[in-house]
């Protein structure tokens, strides 16, 4: 079975026994054979002008400014349509408010228990109809019903070469590794922690003076270069996901 991720909207015959959901930005269609959308009888409806975006945060949000500052040029072909939040004060927030943006906060506290949480934070962001959902330092795991509604088209970005050093503290284990090469993951968020399908990656070099510091400084600066990037090819050009491989463009 292929997923794929089209900037047109299409319509499979029924003699292909597609499952498929058209919206009139973005439309997800499994099909039986491997491979791309040439391998079915597919027709054009109408051209995606945008791709709509919600982006998550905890923190400051530079990553979410740098996705801002991308978003400003009609060419890239994101928008992003709404900010969220796990906590209440966050730099990202305010960024957004700033903005004239849509903002929400959903805090696991406010909440019974996790389930609940996953389904208000799952509902807050549908509400805006977003393409792709995007954690910019988002530090809560969502849940299944999270994942239900945007697998996926949820991204995370981690800050090592994954599989490797997966966790909080990927710079530091590194180091202590003696690796000589480090870097960052852009990857599809699924039910495990780090373990999604690879978007792509950039490699950052070890320095021999390097500490934990120094090292994550530099790592950053990659990851959020990547992160911009990648977005903007995934919008203006979709994306297959076929297993565990991943392909941005026809």
């Amino acid at each position: 079975m292929a997923r794929v991720w089209a900037v047109e909207t299409w319509h499979v015959e029924r003699g292909c026994e597609p499952l498929w959901i058209q919206s009139p930005r973005a439309v997800w269609i499994t099909v039986r054979q491997p491979g791309s959308l040439s391998m079915v009888d597919a027709h054009r409806l109408g051209r995606v002008s945008v791709c709509r975006v919600v982006v998550l945060v905890s923190g400051g949000g530079s990553n979410l400014a740098a996705l801002f500052d991308a978003a400003a040029d009609p060419a890239y072909g994101v928008e992003i349509v709404a900010v969220g939040a796990d906590r209440h004060g966050t730099g990202g927030v305010e960024l957004a408010c700033a903005r004239g943006l849509h903002t929400f906060v959903e805090r696991v506290s406010d909440y019974e228990d996790r389930a609940d949480w996953d389904a208000a934070l799952t509902a807050a962001c549908a509400e805006h109809e977003p393409d792709l959902v995007v954690s910019a330092g988002f530090l809560k795991i969502c849940g299944p019903r999270f994942l239900a509604e945007f697998g996926g088209r949820y991204l995370n970005t981690h800050n090592s070469l994954l599989p490797s050093f997966a966790g909080i503290h990927g710079p530091a284990d590194a180091l202590a590794y003696g690796v000589k090469l480090a870097g960052a993951t852009l990857f599809v968020v699924d039910e495990g922690v780090d373990t999604g399908v690879i978007l792509a990656q950039v490699a950052v070099p070890v320095e021999d003076d390097d500490d934990v510091d120094t090292l994550t400084e530099r790592i950053k600066v990659a990851e959020r270069a990547q992160l911009v990037d990648v977005v903007g090819r995934m919008a203006r050009e979709g994306w297959t996901i076929e297993g565990r491989r991943a392909r941005i463009g026809a």
